[in-house]
């Protein structure tokens, strides 16, 4: 069995990511499942206890991996402020087509987003903001307050069509990691 292919979507609290995976799973030839942070953030007793919300973390990274390497294709909808996290998605996802893709929006459009969902805790995207790209390639980078949502998956379709993605493994090799 082949493994999966992963779209990986990084980007702060209300930059758009589900809206973006949402629109690429309708448009996509082939099926892809939808792996987002929220929904693992959902199955959380509590959210005040944060030794609890890292292990949670920590397993949805590794089920990143464990889902592709059955063979399921993946939009992964991820929050990646903390340099652990984005270091075990390099160390976990080596060796597979991962399409990395950053989303951008400016912080006043961000908290705009915030005050508008009701189902949203106000500062996210402001705590994030400061470190979400930190230390981070991508192979595609989307401003989600300059490009509709449709516009930015044009440009993901696009970039998918050609069959590349490097910047996994540019930052796998920066960290010494192998490509197996």
């Amino acid at each position: 069995m082949n493994p999966g292919k992963i779209i990986f979507i990084n980007g702060v609290s209300s930059s758009g990511k589900s809206r973006l995976a949402k629109e690429l799973q309708k448009r996509l030839k082939e099926d892809f499942l939808h792996l987002q942070l929220d929904a693992f953030i959902e199955m959380l007793p509590r959210t005040d206890d944060m030794d609890m919300f890292m292990r949670m973390v920590s397993g949805m990274n590794r089920s990143i991996g464990v889902m592709a390497e059955e063979g399921n294709n993946l939009i992964v909808d991820h929050v990646l402020v903390d340099k652990s996290w984005m270091d075990q998605c390099l160390e976990i996802l080596g060796g597979r087509y991962v399409l990395f893709v950053g989303l951008h929006c400016p912080l006043e459009e961000l908290e705009r987003r915030e005050r508008k969902r009701d189902s949203r805790r106000q500062g996210f995207a402001k705590a994030q903001i400061e470190n979400i790209h930190l230390g981070k390639l991508y192979d595609i980078e989307l401003d989600t307050h300059a490009l509709t949502v449709e516009q930015c998956a044009d440009q993901v379709l696009d970039f998918y069509a050609t069959g590349h993605s490097s910047a996994f493994d540019r930052m796998r090799a920066a960290a010494g990691l192998s490509n197996k």
